[in-house]
């Protein structure tokens, strides 16, 4: 066989590059669909499964090192991380990164991206394909079990996170990255035009949040898809959950170093990262103050860097139901119940306000004060409970201090609930007040737990009570409206229009689905950029126009200055 001429060799390589950005027009990639939840019935095989998972994890800590350009490194600066229904149990130690590994890993990921961003878009693909199908499948039921354990969460809610909206995230962003590259461009006689998405210049900082495991890994990973490489800073009491999501990436094909796995106390990995020239974009979950923090941090060093940092944020919410008089009571009942109670409220979305008619209130109050003393509370093992326990110490002070609050306000009427107890786990009742004040605290602040403030107010004011509900929080995430009058919620709509990113007309408040409605609010709650949309697949990439003419020029002057 010959050997290629010098030249034409030279010319291939030349032309190498242009897979950076552009698949094969012949490349396709299956049509995404959202995950099956499977149900975890009594008897059932999924149920079983997750219950031997358990078993497997039952005095089992793990040991989580750093991971940086696929090395792990194991610091010493141990910590631990507590199953939140039972605080005396240890599931994991994990490894601190210092300011100088963390600038290791900025450096890892810098020079992982040169040849992960010249990657051809259907290989990277390939990888969050696998990834998605490694979790459907031959691991399952370990990550609900890591959730299950590590966050508090139940296996239906565990199953929804960890598994149905992680595999949901990756197999829409193939499809979503692929139609992004494709979109046409217009063209004029003798010139070619296109678009190509180069990958942004530098490293993406994602800081994930503890409350769902798949936002771990869309943060850490989705960015990488476009050709980044990410420095992802797992939440301390997520640690087993998303060091299992990680692992799997690296089963799936991801090369070293495009993710960092760098768990660091926020304020260390905070100041490190926004010291960096390099740094190209945060992307963050969690609450206002610390994503305010971090915008200004970013702020303050603006002239040190390469680039203007993208800065993408998700935070909290004070997430309403308002339901009008012609609403159905047991819809509101049951979706004001499971939006306001599934996973201990500690949802973004979560119900934590509610406007109910006079004309409905005694029918609302009755049924759903019975509902709520009817729920079981306890360790997610025990699959009768439909709530287990808070999160963390933290978590369990500052909803202690809300309760202590209402239950010595002269604004509020305690109706179910109001107590907390840690003595083994972190647990706190679903409760429900009532209150003589639309702008009391509790209808203002965001709580994340399990507190529902109702406000009655006269079936005559319906329309003007849209006003309050408008300017009463800083926050803009989600919220509902109850009603069979098309026309008010026509009006609700407008007058709401700014106060949810995401807005449900007789639906609750919580339970988006990645492809369906994608997810983000604006205000107090962040950026918007909709997670599991095309949206934020955009914000990882820095698009450059490419004109090229395809006949040379063959003057040089113009009929408008011709004598």
């Amino acid at each position: 066989m010959s050997v290629l001429p010098s030249r034409v060799a030279a010319l291939l390589r030349c032309l190498r590059p242009v897979h950076r950005f552009y698949s094969s027009p012949v490349v396709q990639v299956p049509p995404p669909v959202n995950e099956p939840t499977l149900s975890f019935a009594p008897g059932s095989e999924e149920r079983a499964c997750v219950e031997k998972a358990l078993g497997d994890l039952h005095g089992h800590v793990e040991e989580i090192p750093c991971v940086v350009g696929g090395r792990e490194i194991f610091t010493g600066n141990l910590q631990k991380q507590v199953s939140p229904y039972d605080h005396q149990r240890v599931i994991a130690h994990y490894h601190y990164a210092d300011k100088d590994l963390i600038n290791e890993a900025i450096g890892c990921a810098l020079e992982a991206k040169r040849q992960w961003e010249d990657t051809p878009y259907e290989h990277r693909a390939a990888v969050f394909l696998r990834m998605a199908d490694l979790i459907s499948t031959k691991y399952r039921y370990q990550v609900i079990a890591t959730t299950m354990l590590g966050q508090g969460k139940t296996v239906l809610q565990a199953e929804i996170d960890s598994t149905c909206e992680t595999i949901d995230f990756f197999r829409f962003a193939v499809k979503q990255g692929l139609d992004l590259q494709g979109q046409p461009s217009v063209h004029s006689p003798r010139i070619w035009n296109r678009l190509e998405y180069r990958a942004l210049e530098g490293f993406i900082a994602s800081i994930s949040p503890f409350n769902f495991t798949a936002i771990g890994a869309n943060l850490g990973a989705t960015p990488t898809l476009m050709g980044n490489a990410t420095l992802w800073k797992p939440s301390d009491t997520a640690m087993l959950s998303n060091w299992t999501m990680f692992k799997i990436l690296r089963e799936a094909g991801l090369p070293p170093g495009v993710v960092n796995f760098v768990p660091a106390p926020g304020p260390l990995f905070g100041d490190t990262v926004t010291d960096s020239p390099d740094l190209a974009g945060v992307s963050f979950t969690g609450s206002s103050t610390t994503f305010k923090h971090l915008w200004k941090l970013t702020g303050k060093k603006l002239d040190t860097y390469k680039t203007f940092p993208r800065i993408v944020g998700e935070c909290g919410g004070k997430n309403y139901h308002f339901v009008h008089p012609s609403a159905d009571v047991d819809n509101v009942v049951f979706c004001s119940v499971r939006g306001a109670f599934e996973y201990c409220g500690q949802k973004c979305s979560a119900t934590s306000r509610m406007y109910v008619p006079e004309s409905l209130w005694t029918e609302i109050r009755d049924k759903m004060v019975a509902i709520t003393k009817e729920i079981r509370v306890g360790s997610p093992e025990d699959f009768r409970n439909f709530i287990a326990a808070v999160i963390d110490a933290k978590s369990f002070q500052k909803i202690s201090g809300y309760l202590d609050y209402a239950n010595s306000s002269d604004e509020l009427t305690l109706l179910a609930g109001g107590s907390a107890d840690d003595s083994v786990g972190y647990f706190v009742q679903p409760t429900i007040y009532q209150t003589t004040n639309p702008r009391n605290k509790l209808m203002q602040e965001e709580i994340f737990g399990p507190v529902l403030t109702v406000y009655v107010y006269p079936d005559s004011e319906a329309e003007e009570m849209l006003e309050v509900v408008n300017s009463t929080s800083v926050y803009g995430l989600t919220g509902a409206v109850f009603s069979n009058d098309r026309y008010f919620i026509l009006k609700a709509m407008s007058v709401l229009r700014h106060s949810a990113g995401n807005f449900y007309i007789n639906d609750k408040s919580t339970g988006s689905v990645v492809g369906q409605q994608p997810f983000g609010g604006s205000r107090g709650s962040g950026t918007n950029d909709k997670a599991g949309a095309v949206s934020y697949l955009q914000k990882w990439v820095s698009p450059m126009s490419v004109k090229e003419a395809t006949a040379p020029c063959t003057e040089w002057s113009y009929p408008s200055v011709d004598q």
